[in-house]
Order: structure tokens, then sequence, then C-alpha cells
């Protein structure tokens, strides 16, 4: 169900508020563009500033827009477990196709803490949930053998891997079978990702270039190795030029760039720095995204 360009979508903000027209929109160019699914509310859809109703709204507008199109996988983490449980079960009630759930973050669980944790998440609702392991955020990393025990639940789909280490992939693909999902989380990572045996990308750049990122993994789908080495050429430069801000500032800028929405952030981010919009720009029109 899920494989392909899996945009981590930014949630528009315009005076302080959820911009609603600038999200719906966002959703309807996303599907036009070939984007194959949606990931509201992650990192990128800065749910850390977002209250706990705002979380849900975005949840709930981008399943609605997408009318079944193509799959939503709602971001549904939180380090408290309860809270955790209470955005999975909302994701499941207004009809996310899936949940993308973190790894708990700053209280540093055991390895098993992170297996009970996301016990109690597959047995409170019924829908695929995906693993969220970014150890340089959460600082804990999952292992593969804790991995490999979760995979064995029915609603643990699969994983959102930003440890860094492509082989991962082929060792968790041995311990946790070839039908656990394997998505990167690691835009500049998502050719070597796909070649250990992943299949698909959830992409902070395919907010920006949703339709290069949805041909790159197109390419990598029908084996065509050497068209998809050009577009990953094409869009190196951009994945580096997103993140020299954190990627939601490189994000937001290059859909101002592109008149999709504004460039607000919440505190304690900030606006990207004039060198840093000036070097999204010139890595757009470097890319084909936008006019020179």
């Amino acid at each position: 169900m899920f494989h392909g360009s899996l945009p981590a979508l930014v949630t528009p903000f315009r005076d302080g508020a959820v911009d609603e027209k600038a999200l719906a929109d966002l959703v309807e160019w996303q599907i036009a563009e070939g984007s194959h699914g949606l990931v509201p509310v992650g990192t990128t859809g800065e749910s850390p500033t977002l209250s706990h109703e705002e979380h849900e709204f975005v949840i709930a507008l981008v399943v609605r827009a997408a009318k079944g199109r193509v799959p939503v996988i709602a971001g549904a983490g939180s380090n408290n477990t309860a809270e955790a449980i209470r955005f999975v079960e909302f994701a499941k009630k207004v009809g996310a196709d899936g949940a993308l759930v973190v790894t708990p973050y700053y209280n540093k669980p055991t390895q098993r803490g992170l297996y009970a944790h996301y016990k109690a998440l597959n047995d409170a609702a019924d829908i695929p949930i995906i693993i969220y392991n970014i150890p340089g955020r959460s600082v804990v990393d999952m292992s593969v053998e804790t991995m490999a025990r979760l995979a064995e639940l029915p609603n643990i789909a699969g994983v959102k891997d930003s440890t860094g280490d492509v082989s991962r992939v082929s060792d968790q693909r041995a311990a946790c079978g070839k039908e656990f999902i394997q998505l990167t989380g690691e835009d500049a990572q998502a050719l070597g990702h796909r070649a250990h045996g992943g299949v698909g990308a959830i992409s902070v750049t395919a907010n920006v270039a949703p339709r290069l990122c949805a041909e790159f993994q197109n390419a990598l789908s029908a084996g065509d190795w050497s068209l998809a080495r050009d577009l990953h050429d094409r869009l190196m430069p951009l994945h580096r030029a997103l993140f020299v801000e954190p990627g939601v500032v490189g994000a937001k800028t290059g859909l101002s760039l592109l008149g999709k929405c504004s460039d607000e952030v919440r505190s304690p981010l900030t606006p990207a720095l004039p060198e840093t919009k000036a070097a999204i720009r010139a890595a757009m029109v470097s890319a084909g995204v936008l006019n020179g």
C-alpha cells in the first residue's frame, strides 16, 4: 500500500493559524504532480508546536481532501504512549490509511520499552503502523531484533528509516521479511535505500519538487537505474539546500517561492536567512522546478 514518493507535508500557517485553504490546495497539487501518498503532521508538519486540536484538524483535512485517491499516513508520534494512542485512534477514526509513529524521544526508553510502546499502539487500533526510527532526533535507536519482534504483530507494517545506514535495510529485510515496508526518511539516500530493498521515501524534498521525486521513484520501481540516477543528480543540490536550515524551513521557503504557501514557521524555528533562501532558489532553478 505504501510505496514511492510520499511527501512529509508541511503545515501552512497564516498569521499564526493553520492555513486551511493552502493545505487543501497543497494536497490537490501533490496528487496532480504524481505523489504516491501523503504524510501530514510529521516533524516536517511541525507536529511539536501544533496543539492536539490542530494536529487532529490537519489529519482530518488531509484525509478529506485526498478523497481516497492516494493513501494518507497520519503522523501520530509522541514520547507519551497514551498520547500516541490518542493520535493513532483518531487517525483510524477519520479514515487515514496508516499511522507514522516516531520512537519516543527525550525519555530514552530501552528496547523493552520500545517494544511495549509499539505493542500498545498495535493493540489500540486496527490500522497499519509505520515505525519512525530516527536516532538523531530521538536519541534512541530501535535494534533490528526489536523491529523483528514488532514485525510479528498484525498492525506493525513497516519502518521509516532515518538511521543514515542504508545497510540496515538489508538487515531488516532478512529479520522482518520481504513484506515489511521499508521507506527512507533521508532524501539524499533514497537511491541507495532502494538498491538494498526499500520501496520508497517519506520525503521533505517532495514538498517542493513533487513531480521530480515521483518520477525518480517511478524509475526505481521500473528498474530504470540510469534514469533514476539522472533524476537523483538533478535533485541532489535541492536535497542539500533544503537542509541548510531545518528541513521544514527549507520546504516552506521553497513553497513560498512557488507561491504555494507562506514561509511562516512557529518558534523556536525561524524563517530562512537571505543566503539560505538564495541557495534554495538556485537549487530549484537548477532542478528545473522554478524559472530563473
